[in-house]
């Protein structure tokens, strides 16, 4: 069993950034591909970003690219999303999972592990 935990979400103006951490408790999942979704209030949840096991392949939605980067320690066995230049629209409580593979997919069926989330609130 792994255990997520993520933090780093909070309050932010547009164009400000944030950093999310995604820690694991229990297992380390340094083996495994690792995901970011957010979920928006009244929308499905959505992939944000995913990286594969050595951090060596990232894939990002197209909301995502150029302004948000995955990246991971595995001897911390943490992944991070830097999110920088915010919008309102990016405003969503933001999810990390773990695959049971070693790369990352768009879907959530793929992903076997999930943290309990944290609020991003971006304001205008």
């Amino acid at each position: 069993q792994v255990q997520l935990v993520e933090s780093g979400g909070g309050l932010v103006q547009a164009g400000g950034s944030l950093r999310l951490s995604c820690a694991a408790a229990g297992r380390t999942f340094s083996n495994n591909g690792v995901g970011w979704f957010r979920q928006a209030p009244g929308k499905k949840r959505e992939f944000v970003a995913g990286i594969n096991w050595t951090g060596s392949r990232t894939d990002y939605a197209d909301s995502a690219k150029g302004r948000f980067t995955i990246s991971r320690d595995n001897a911390k066995s943490t992944v991070y999303l830097q999110m920088n230049s915010l919008k309102p629209e990016d405003t969503a409580i933001y999810t990390c999972a773990v695959a049971a593979s070693s790369y990352a997919a768009m879907t959530e069926t793929f992903y076997r592990y999930w943290g309990q989330g944290t609020q991003v609130t971006v304001s205008s």
